[in-house]
């Protein structure tokens, strides 16, 4: 097997790569001299955000659902396939669920054959509406296992199961990474999520929709910050399983948010509040601790700093410059 340390000459699989993460995760081993196979079936992922990337013949782009046994030979696998925002998994909710649980059972089992590492992006929300503020990785969570958000936390915590069944079991290296709040271009106008949703909103003069009363919290990851830490994470030792929390831990309320998009956009849009959805957590903030300390990481890009860049890009991908 080639990957070892280091990211050049490898074949790296990439599953959820047309998504936004996984495009610029793509990018960014692209960058460091590997061949990346993006594997994607485009229900939530888009060939726009890999477009330039289609001439370069490192990059290799294949339609697949992960649901399904891929049969690929690669040095380390990116498992980033699953639908994250919550208009897309609760969608198809049973879709959603397949795609975390059955998803990684095949990458399981392909990393199992190859014996090639492979990275499981879980989410934050493996902590549902927190009892502990902020949220270090031995906190087992406060998950409604049977609400509309289920499938995909719930989804996503069996998936972590799996995934250190298989390195106990089978002496599989894992790396399990729970992703918080990240933005950043690319990211789909429509998809529900709150920066996203307050920059479309701002842009086009509509009503900022704010659920609850704003108050609730959240911390937002610019999405070079993270796929540098993603990066990291791979290349760590064995030991190094994870999970570990990957985000910023800069917290702001949904009100802060919504007068810095206003802000930042000069716009005219005023505020309109609706009942906060079910089981929509109160605060969202990670503890950084072990990503620090095993990656020498930590956020760089100030949320300010991270706003203008994805309000640009919204400019530019919705014709409104």
């Amino acid at each position: 097997m080639s990957f070892d340390r280091n990211y050049k000459d490898s074949r790296i699989l990439v599953t959820g790569g047309a998504g936004f993460i996984g495009s610029h995760l793509s990018e960014r081993l692209l960058a460091a001299g590997a061949e990346v196979v993006c594997a994607d079936n485009y229900f939530t992922g888009s060939r726009k955000n890999i477009a330039h990337l289609l001439s370069n013949p490192m990059f290799e782009a294949i339609r697949h659902d992960v649901t399904f046994p891929l049969y690929i030979e690669v040095d380390a696998i990116f498992n980033l396939a699953c639908p994250a925002s919550p208009i897309h998994y609760q969608r198809d909710p049973v879709q959603t669920t397949k795609t975390s649980v059955h998803g990684a059972i095949n990458m399981l089992g392909l990393a199992k054959r190859l014996r090639a590492p492979i990275f499981q992006a879980s989410t934050s929300e493996v902590y549902g509406d927190p009892l502990i503020h902020p949220q270090t990785e031995d906190y087992w969570g406060n998950v409604n296992p049977i609400g509309i958000r289920s499938c995909y936390d719930e989804g996503k915590r069996c998936a972590e199961t799996l995934f250190f069944d298989y390195w106990r079991q089978h002496a599989l290296p894992i790396k399990v990474a729970r992703i918080f709040n990240t933005y950043g271009p690319r990211m789909q106008p429509n998809d529900g999520r709150v920066v996203s949703s307050f920059i479309v909103q701002a842009l086009k003069g509509d009503p900022i929709t704010v659920f609850g009363d704003g108050g609730q919290s959240r911390s937002f990851c610019y999405v070079d910050d993270l796929v540098e830490a993603i990066a990291r994470l791979m290349l760590t030792d064995e030991g190094c399983t994870g999970p570990i929390n990957l985000g910023n831990n800069s917290e702001f309320t949904i009100l802060e948010l919504a007068e810095k998009v206003i802000s930042y956009t000069n716009s005219r849009s005023k505020l309109i509040f609706k009942p906060l959805p079910q089981d929509d957590p109160r605060q969202r903030q990670p503890e950084l601790s072990k990503a620090k300390a095993l990656l020498n990481w930590e956020p760089k890009v100030a949320l300010a700093d991270g706003l203008k860049e994805t309000i640009a890009y919204f400019r530019r991908s919705l014709d409104l410059s």
